[in-house]
């Protein structure tokens, strides 16, 4: 997996190579900026992608008795949607599904991945578990794309940052923040144990900060209310489980 990962993170600095040029880079979004820092050439993140894929394939030849046909599969899918996500044919950043590809491997893919690594096999409860995840997920790509919507642009990267207005994203991002709340509360009965289910309530403040800032000029940091209400909650989290 770390392989795996490792290519398709270089995969995604060779497709980013112009946008991340014209990017204002911050902690969390505009690239890592490595190549353009460093002077290296793009055929290096090209040739890095490559190198790790062999590797990667190596290991999986090397280590195939300890590992289950299913888990060779969901490295597969990584590698593969991946990469996609950056590259041709598909390159689904470039045409506004990169934010749903990302979230679903990240989100969903990954966390059943090392489910099935433990166990052996993929479980329906197992993916139910990381539906809530793979939304925040979702809203995370929402907000890392946004700052770099304009260089995005410039170089034909046309992510939902890019296509749709702002008001059309925020109704977006506040109907997902419901669903990303909603989500682990609904599958608490059934699939999520107490403590995660109702401890999850505690991200609640700051998914509505989110929705309440996502788009504007400026987003201040947590207030001070914030973080009482983020410590009422949990403490009520605690008393009821």
């Amino acid at each position: 997996m770390l392989l795996v990962a490792a290519s398709v993170h270089y995969a995604n600095e060779y497709a980013d190579y112009e946008t991340d040029a014209l990017t204002d880079r911050t902690p969390f979004s505009g690239g890592s900026g490595a190549l353009h820092a460093t002077g290296l050439p793009r055929r290096l993140a090209a040739q890095a992608t490559v190198g790790a894929f062999v590797a990667a394939v190596l290991a999986v030849v090397l280590l195939y008795e300890r590992l289950s046909p299913t888990v060779v599969a969901l490295l597969a899918v990584i590698l593969v949607f991946g990469w996609q996500y950056s590259l041709p044919p598909l390159a689904l950043a470039w045409n506004g599904w990169g934010e749903l590809d990302n979230a679903l491997l990240g989100g969903l893919v990954l966390p059943v991945y090392g489910y099935t690594v433990a166990t052996g096999s993929v479980s329906a409860t197992a993916v139910a578990a990381s539906l809530p995840f793979t939304v925040v997920v979702f809203l995370n790509l929402l907000d890392t794309t946004w700052p770099d919507r304009t260089a995005d642009a410039a170089v034909g990267k046309y992510t939902l940052a890019t296509r749709w207005d702002a008001g059309r994203l925020r109704q977006l991002y506040a109907g997902v923040a419901v669903v990303a709340v909603a989500s682990p509360v609904a599958l608490g009965a059934t699939v999520l144990p107490d403590p995660i289910s109702v401890t999850a309530l505690v991200a609640t403040p700051f998914l509505a900060w989110g929705t309440l800032w996502y788009t504007r000029r400026r987003s201040p940091l947590p207030t001070v209310a914030t973080m009482l209400v983020v410590l009422v909650v949990q403490i009520l989290a605690w008393l009821l489980v």
